[in-house]
């Protein structure tokens, strides 16, 4: 999945919504990718990446670690 640059939806809510499958789909399991690595990998902003990891935080699918990084919250 990809990042849609000319779609209405914000980078960071289409960022987070290939975050939530990819989690959904067991893809990601323990450790989510660094910023840096989102930004690279899905051509977006620092603050872009910063905000979808926030989304996801806020509904419980991941939990950060300060100087440690995200990580996948077991669901149960």
């Amino acid at each position: 999945m990809s990042i849609d640059h000319d779609a209405e939806e914000p980078l960071y809510l289409q960022l987070a919504a290939i975050l939530r499958g990819q989690i959904a789909a067991g893809e990601i399991t323990a450790r989510v990718p660094s910023v840096k690595t989102l930004t690279q990998q899905y051509g977006v902003a620092q603050g872009t990446a910063e905000r979808a990891l926030a989304v996801l935080r806020e509904e419980g699918l991941i939990r950060s670690r300060m100087g440690r990084g995200h990580f996948v919250v077991p669901q149960g």
